[in-house]
């Protein structure tokens, strides 16, 4: 049976128990509003927010003393959770994403910006490893053509090599009248021409290749996007692509795509736009920080119906002592001399069971023990009388364990 409530101590604490619930409904009360601000004005969120909250309190506290008509609260209380739950849901995963997302978007720019660098990386070696090869022929090819003439008139496998034996043939067959043979001439200047170029762009491939090493190496996940692209798009226009291309001479040559900026930003520019987004992922594809936004909201919704449900009676007195406090009105009495008058009428059953003769009841007492038969807490016999539960007996004993005024009183003459 529950105790009565002038146990002070119980009391107390589920009076503290219950201050924690509202605190708990104080929490929900604000990510409650503050979802609903994410949609609505401030101004009609936060009333709205208030009358969500306090409905839910306030069923709760009727669930727990009501003792028929449960299914319309709990189906008001469910409805109401179910509101306060999704706009604090929407609260929640929004203060998560604000901190998360943009890390998310840094995150996934660092990723798509290493893997561009990454192929970059890796076209200006085999562009570099060529041009070597390049720069070795035409070294060759200028000695050739020094010592032995007619080296532009050869052919060539690599086309890279392949041009420049045709632009230097070409050259020299504009300037008219020009020899085949060793020694200086018109072609060994354009071969020579052709070498320091092809010397330059290998330069500029190891260059390039060197301040595409030291980007990806300085290049942090946790930099603003704006930052990174800026860095990479430094790097990435100064790599010079035609001569990559040129070296490379391959017909499926594709320049790294460059990333654009729009695509790794956030996105949510306005509260209505974090709402959807909130409810748009949870729908597709929930994370552990939907499903934690989601859970924490409706914990706390739960576990202020479970703690204002079961506090709301041990609050308002047990049902026993407020019918002992009615018979005590009946009989003008003081409920603590009631009870005394009451518990010193008892006698024992056969069985060992507290008893009370009907005949000698007051009406107050009377329709104390009717109550506490209709409720089956007691059973009542034309030659028992009435028969009291074990815990209604303990029950009123200890509601006598700390004397009111009134029962010290009333025991003066009886002490004198």
């Amino acid at each position: 049976m529950t105790r009565p409530a002038s146990a002070l101590g119980e009391r107390a604490l589920v009076a503290g128990l219950f201050g924690a619930t509202c605190l708990l409904s104080l929490v929900s009360w604000y990510t409650t509003w503050q979802g609903m601000a994410l949609y609505l004005s401030g101004w009609f969120a936060l009333p709205a927010a208030l009358g969500v909250q306090s409905a839910l309190v306030l069923v709760a506290w009727l669930a727990g003393q009501a003792r028929s008509g449960r299914g319309w609260l709990f189906a008001v209380y469910a409805i109401t959770a179910c509101v306060s739950i999704a706009f604090s849901y929407a609260s929640l995963h929004t203060w998560f994403a604000a901190k998360e997302r943009p890390a998310l978007v840094e995150r996934r720019l660092f990723d798509t910006l290493q893997a561009s660098a990454g192929t970059a990386a890796q076209l200006l070696a085999g562009a570099q490893a060529e041009q070597q090869k390049h720069v070795l022929a035409l070294e060759a090819l200028l000695e050739e053509e020094k010592t032995q003439g007619h080296a532009s008139l050869g052919q060539d496998q690599d086309p890279y090599l392949a041009r420049v034996r045709e632009a230097v043939a070409l050259e020299a067959r504009s300037l008219g009248g020009l020899q085949e043979g060793a020694g200086p001439g018109a072609r060994h200047a354009a071969f020579d021409r052709h070498l320091r170029m092809a010397r330059q762009a290998l330069e500029h491939l190891q260059a390039s290749r060197q301040a595409l090493t030291s980007f990806q190496a300085g290049l942090r996940p946790l930099d603003p996007s704006e930052q990174q692209l800026r860095a990479y798009r430094e790097v990435y226009d100064a790599v010079p692509w035609r001569e990559v291309e040129d070296a490379l001479h391959d017909p499926r040559f594709q320049q790294p795509v460059l990333p654009a900026l729009g695509d790794h930003l956030d996105r949510t520019a306005s509260g209505q736009e974090d709402l959807l987004l909130a409810f748009q992922e949870l729908a597709t594809a929930p994370g552990p920080r939907h499903i934690l936004a989601l859970l924490l909201a409706a914990f706390i919704d739960l576990i202020v119906f479970l703690v204002a449900a079961a506090s709301a009676p041990h609050l308002a007195g047990a049902p026993e002592a407020r019918w002992a406090a009615a018979g005590a009105a009946l009989d003008a009495s003081d409920p603590q001399v009631f009870t005394r008058d009451l518990l010193r009428k008892l006698r024992v059953d056969g069985r060992g069971l507290p008893r009370l003769e009907e005949a000698a009841l007051t009406p107050g007492q009377r329709q104390y023990c009717l109550l506490l038969c209709a409720h089956r807490r007691a059973t009542y016999s034309q030659t028992a009388g009435f028969l009291l539960d074990e815990g209604i007996h303990g029950a009123l004993m200890e509601s006598l364990a700390e004397p009111g005024l009134a029962l010290r009183v009333a025991s003066l003459p009886a002490q004198a």
